[in-house]
């Protein structure tokens, strides 16, 4: 008896010692009984269905089914998706580095990319490309696909392209290269102290562009930084732990991620960073997600700056891209990611995919766009930050330290379609080329510009016409009110145009409420009332 009691006893403790090798075959197991029958069902189909049918897609059909069971952000992507899509967030492509519009049925170029092949070789904005490896395309109605299947291209081939630059031919030959994709769209000074960068992705380059614009600012006199992640919809999540990692101290735990079959990992700041003391505000809405929430969720966890504007997507899944056997990916969530305090802000997602999409809606019509007071939470997932002990909640987004509303008192649908259709790009596209000289005389700087030009109404009632023209008919009721951010998006195109991003954004912040926020609490004081006086001594 005793013999039969050790033994069971060995047995229990193995099985308790390696209780998910057992769980791991049984699953293992599953996953091929399940893929029998799948084989099964196809050979079926194959050999006895009554009609001819298209297996490649019944099986992507499955694919995308099967995910969207899961959970919303793991997705099917077919193999003619995955290169566009990884573009990106891979920092580059191999083309000739221009950015283009078609006017006219003509491809023109409106900028060339800093740095890339076509900058090497002189062509210039304004540039009417006429002819690719001998082939007209002036002219002709031609799609951005087109043009990019046209231009793009393996590294080290050639493309002859023919342009006129005025009324003169030019001939081209330009090696495709790698084009630079850049995600930070903009960095320059607010004023003598204050540095201003806007991230628009967390790509494989971020950390180096970050790193370079915190160079260039601090050289400038920045002492405090404005970190823009509105519309940040996310990306790889070490560029987010790389931009954190400049911002806190060494050894404060960034993020950590925990998963079934993952299980925990621990991401912690080096001594590596190059911002560690001055104030940092981080400017975020409901668009800004994923890894945007985790340098928010960091920084507000250890009370290293304020956070304000709405509240954030509440994204907190981590993707995987997996191959398939036909060059498609499938992108799989792995784990949950949680801030340094323990939340894991991901939103609910039980009520499938179309709830889920519509969550942001709903937030307006709850009245939470508006109001601080009217954002839910939920006292189970309360948390306390790390130094000053300030509540945060978990399970849904970040909500900021500082609420700013959107701003409900202008419609601006007619703004809005005007864009949504290209009218005011392909105007101020158009009246660059008809204009370049003139402008580079009268406005030799962007300084200049920015203090001198004025959009005329002359140039408005031009715009008026070409949207009507385009079936946007002018909303009279609120044409005055919109007329502001009209004028404003035009300037800033014109602009960018000559000057670059940067500048763009320049003139657009000029509008941007929750920088205008975010420059007040370091200036009243709000600062250092919402982190504690001691503030610096804990850095």
């Amino acid at each position: 008896m005793m013999k039969k009691v050790l033994i069971l006893s060995i047995l229990l403790g193995i099985a308790l010692f390696f209780p998910k090798q057992g769980t791991a075959q049984n699953r293992q197991n599953q996953v091929r009984e399940q893929s029998v029958k799948y084989q099964r069902l196809m050979a079926l189909i194959d050999a006895f269905y009554v009609d001819t049918v298209n297996l490649e897609r019944l099986t992507e059909d499955a694919i995308v089914k099967v995910l969207a069971e899961l959970d919303p952000h793991s997705v099917y992507i077919s193999r003619e998706e995955v290169q566009e899509m990884n573009e990106p967030l891979e920092g580059g492509f191999f083309g000739i580095g221009i950015q283009f519009s078609i006017l006219r049925d003509t491809l023109m170029v409106v900028a060339v990319v800093s740095g890339g092949p076509s900058e090497k070789v002189g062509l210039l904005a304004g540039d009417r490309i006429i002819a690719v490896d001998g082939e007209n395309i002036a002219g002709k109605k031609i799609s951005n696909k087109e043009v990019r299947s046209y231009l793009k291209g393996e590294k080290g081939t050639a493309v002859q392209v023919k342009v006129l630059r005025g009324k003169e031919p030019l001939d081209f030959k330009i090696i495709r290269d790698k084009v630079p994709i850049y995600s930070i769209d903009a960095s320059y000074m607010l004023d003598e102290t204050t540095g201003y960068i806007k991230i628009s992705r967390f790509a494989a380059t971020t950390i180096e562009e970050f790193e370079t614009a915190l160079k260039k600012l601090q050289a400038e006199g920045m002492k405090d930084l404005i970190l823009d992640l509105q519309g940040n919809g996310g990306g790889y999540m070490g560029a987010a732990i790389g931009i954190s990692d400049h911002l806190l101290d060494k050894g404060k735990m960034v993020v950590y991620t925990d998963g079934l079959s993952s299980g925990r990992r621990e991401e912690y700041a080096t001594a590596a960073g190059l911002f560690k003391e001055g104030r940092v505000v981080v400017l975020i809405d409901g668009n800004s997600a994923s890894a945007s929430e985790i340098v928010s969720g960091a920084i507000q966890d250890w009370d290293r700056g304020l956070i304000v504007g709405r509240r954030s997507f509440g994204k907190g899944l981590v993707q995987h891209q997996y191959p398939l056997t036909d060059g498609s990916m499938v992108r799989l969530t792995i784990s949950h990611y949680y801030t340094p305090s323990g939340r894991c802000i991901q939103k609910p997602y039980g009520g499938g995919e179309e709830a889920y999409r519509a969550e942001l809606y709903n937030r307006y019509q709850s009245g939470e766009l508006l109001s601080a007071d009217s954002i839910e939470v939920n006292d189970s997932l309360k948390y306390y930050t790390k130094l000053e002990h300030r509540t945060v909640y978990g399970g849904g987004g970040i909500i900021p330290d500082v609420f700013v509303p959107m701003d409900t008192t202008v419609n601006y649908l007619y703004y809005n379609r005007l864009m949504a259709k290209n009218v005011v790009g392909e105007y101020v596209t158009n009246y660059v080329d008809k204009n370049r000289g003139a402008l580079q005389k009268k406005y030799p700087d962007f300084d200049v510009f920015n203090k001198n030009f004025s959009v005329t109404d002359k140039m408005i009632e031009e715009i008026v016409e070409a949207g009507e023209k385009a079936g946007i008919f002018q909303d009279k009721k609120w044409f005055e009110a919109q007329l502001p951010a009209l004028k404003r998006q035009v300037k800033a195109l014109i602009a960018w145009d000559s000057w670059g991003m940067d500048r763009m954004f320049q003139i657009m912040n000029g509008d941007n409420e929750l920088l205008k926020q975010g420059l007040k609490v370091l200036r009243d004081g709000t600062y250092e009332r919402e982190l504690g006086k001691d503030k610096k001594k804990a850095y």
